[in-house]
């Protein structure tokens, strides 16, 4: 056998890693936590105090009951893109808005 055949991808090694040690719901939530972030712009962050997810719910604490209202019309959307942007499809299946 080869060397080359013996190896596997960086990314299939930390796959199993994470795996083995049961890491994927704390990586998980740094990833909602940042796509969060990223998707919602800093209009929305700006007002945003807190974000928890606890699968399969996402918590997101505003400070601007205007914004929360104006959300919670669009709870769907976000919550497809956020999977979207997660890569995993299901991951997110409810959002809290307080």
């Amino acid at each position: 056998m080869t060397r080359q055949s013996e190896e596997s991808p960086l990314s299939e090694i930390l796959k199993s890693f994470i795996k083995e040690n049961h890491l994927d719901s704390g990586l998980n939530k740094v990833e909602v936590q940042d796509a969060w972030k990223e998707l919602m712009g800093p209009g929305v962050n700006k007002y945003t105090s807190k974000i928890r997810f606890e699968e399969p719910t996402l918590f997101v604490y505003l400070t601007s009951s205007v914004l929360r209202e104006e959300l919670s019309y669009g709870k769907e959307k976000i919550i497809a893109m956020l999977n979207e942007h997660i890569g995993i499809p299901n991951l997110i299946t409810k959002i809290v808005l307080r």
